[in-house]
């Protein structure tokens, strides 16, 4: 997509756009000032997405960014007794 932002689906049918736009620049995601760095995207064999051999984001967080819902929602075994 233009700019920042993935399309993403996953295996459950969820399915939405994550604007990364606000890490450009900071600390790792610096390499995404050369937008050719950020289109080359891909998925890793474990399903997180990844630019090149250092740089990848959690399938959860964005998963979370998408659907809006916090990570007890998401994984109910983490709420506390």
């Amino acid at each position: 997509m233009p700019g920042y932002k993935l399309w993403l689906r996953y295996s459950d049918g969820i399915a939405g756009v994550v604007d990364l736009s606000d890490l450009v620049g900071q600390g790792v995601f610096s390499v995404w000032k050369d937008i050719a760095y950020f289109e080359c995207v891909r998925i890793g064999a474990d399903g997180s997405i990844i630019w090149g051999e250092d740089l990848d984001l959690c399938p959860d967080a964005l998963y979370l960014k998408i659907t809006g819902k916090t990570p007890e929602e998401l994984f109910p075994n983490l709420k506390s007794a």
